[in-house]
């Protein structure tokens, strides 16, 4: 079973309550889990938040939704995958998203998972070192037994914060395998980490969503370039 593990915290530094900010009639954050459930190789989707009071509105609005909600460390994000894991000891594979990317493409999603299936991989990923894919397109994938090991073994700080660096850093431990685009589309950011970010989303959004709400990264392309050319 391939299970997702979307994190998410109302307390962003830069951008606090952003995953619950309003996409086009909808919470950001269920935006991007409507994209997510258009995946053929996600299984089961769950949200990891904290046990921290800020998120407790977060929690609050998944489970009013039915989106399955695991609530660990605010800081130990690591300890709360692993957390969010055990409640499905059934999923041999671990797909992790952030939740301020609500322009996720989940042909690239399966396209990560099928990669990493077809290799044999221990973790595979859109992010090499040289990156081709927009920011806010992220997604890594694991297995089971790599993620727990991180947890278990893990002690920089860094690697707690931030789930998965145990793992890369140790390809001599750890079969790794990365995924590229071509043409390159790194100089694009569709990520959402300040207000900006939000309304440039929220603009595809109107664009794209009225005509075809399965809109892919391809249409958001077309519609930067059409706009840039307009300009």
């Amino acid at each position: 079973m391939n299970l997702a593990i979307l994190q998410a915290r109302m307390s962003s530094s830069r951008f606090p309550g952003k995953v619950l900010s309003p996409l086009f009639g909808e919470p950001m954050i269920f935006r991007q889990i409507e994209r997510l459930a258009r995946t053929r190789r996600i299984d089961r989707l769950v949200v990891a938040t904290s046990t921290d009071g800020s998120d407790d509105t977060l929690a609050e609005a998944c489970a009013a939704r039915g989106v399955a909600v695991f609530r660990g460390s605010l800081d130990d994000v690591l300890d709360r995958f692993a957390g969010a894991l055990d409640l499905f000891p059934e999923a041999k594979t671990v797909i992790r998203v952030t939740a301020d990317c609500p322009l996720a493409d989940w042909t690239v999603v399966d396209e990560v998972i099928a990669h990493l299936e077809a290799t044999g991989a221990d973790y595979a990923s859109n992010t090499p070192a040289e990156r081709t894919y927009p920011h806010g397109l992220d997604v890594e994938v694991m297995r089971r037994e790599a993620l727990l090991d991180a947890w278990r073994d893990g002690r920089d700080p860094y690697e707690r914060e931030h789930v998965t660096p145990y793992i890369y850093r140790r390809p001599e431990t750890y079969r790794l395998e990365f995924v590229s685009r071509t043409p390159s589309l790194a100089h694009l950011r569709w990520t959402v980490d300040y207000p900006a970010d939000l309304e440039f989303v929220r603009d595809v959004y109107a664009r794209l969503y009225p005509a075809d709400p399965a809109f892919g990264s391809e249409a958001v392309v077309a519609l930067a370039r059409n706009s840039s050319e307009a300009a």
